[in-house]
């Protein structure tokens, strides 16, 4: 029932946190609404002038949530982590089978021009951190804002994202190379019902990839469940609910623009396009040589089995 039942999208749910020595509030907004993204920005308000003063010196910076299953929420604690010092912007990509088909398509080049426009909306002080998936078109936006002579962030960190994604490749890594573009496209794609806004809209849907999900560590997610029902049967509902809590999140599932899903296979896992220097958006060559004015700043997880180490030191 657990694993079948349809899950909503969660709340963020970040009301208050302590900056400056002061508890301030937070209220969450949209900043910026596009069909497929809305930019989030968590504004942060005192009653203090000295806190409000120095709230408004703080950093400001652009959380790129991925795109690739889940929704943003699961960046939470990385956003109420941020807030404290920082004015936080973050990426609400919405779930495909709500966008109507008459808003068009969404593909990887749609992609990269969404993260430009947020990137001009914020402005020239932003710092920029994508979170695995979007390391490759946000790197592909930056370069095209620094080939066209605007400005760029002041600095872009990525975490554990494919680069380049030939480099000790995880078992993600093998599936897109062991299978054919047109695997892909006839085995994971259907349209979605006509009970969905979006329907009719070509997707990957939510329900397979969260199958493929827990394929990865079958066992383990076996166990948490296991262990879920023995605290409730031991009284330690605190316990049970945690874990409940995590998979309320853990299984809410969007689906995937069809053509965003398709090539992003097809040129970052089985092509390479960006490490070969051969990504291009729109009939452009991307060119990340001529990014001058942003500091670079990888992460990688010694344990990630999604992202292998070297992926994203490639950025480099």
């Amino acid at each position: 029932y657990r694993l079948g039942k349809d899950y909503e999208k969660p709340a963020f749910g970040i009301q208050t946190v302590n900056a400056h020595g002061q508890d301030v509030a937070i209220l969450e907004r949209v900043a910026l609404s596009k069909p497929f993204c809305n930019l989030l920005r968590f504004k942060r308000f005192s009653d203090d002038v000295p806190t409000l003063a120095a709230l408004k010196d703080d950093p400001v910076v652009l959380v790129v949530a991925p795109l690739s299953g889940h929704h943003s929420t699961l960046l939470r604690d990385t956003v109420r982590t941020l807030l404290p010092e920082h004015k936080v912007y973050l990426t609400d990509w919405v779930d495909a089978r709500m966008v109507p088909l008459d808003q068009g398509d969404f593909d990887l080049d749609t992609y990269v021009a969404y993260i430009q426009e947020f990137i001009r909306h914020i402005g020239p002080e932003v710092n920029v951190i994508s979170v695995c998936q979007p390391t490759v078109p946000v790197l592909a936006a930056i370069s095209l804002l620094a080939s066209n002579g605007e400005f760029t962030p002041r600095t872009m960190t990525m975490m554990g994202g494919p680069i380049d994604a030939r480099l000790s490749p995880t078992s993600v890594d093998n599936l897109a190379t062991n299978k054919s573009h047109g695997w892909f496209e006839n085995n994971v794609i259907y349209r979605v019902p006509q009970n969905f806004f979006g329907k009719g809209r070509l997707v990957y849907p939510g329900f397979l990839q969260i199958s493929a999900f827990m394929s990865m560590n079958l066992d383990r997610h076996k166990e948490s469940f296991r262990k879920m029902y023995a605290h409730y049967a031991a009284g330690e509902t605190d316990r049970a609910i945690g874990i409940k809590e995590f998979y309320d999140e853990y299984l809410a599932m969007m689906d995937l623009p069809a053509e965003f899903y398709l090539q992003t296979v097809r040129k970052v896992f089985q092509e390479y396009h960006l490490p070969q220097g051969k990504l291009e958006y729109r009939g452009r060559l991307v060119r990340p040589e001529l990014i001058r004015r942003t500091a670079l700043f990888t992460v990688e997880g010694e344990r990630d089995d999604i992202c292998s180490i070297g992926q994203t030191l490639a950025a480099h």
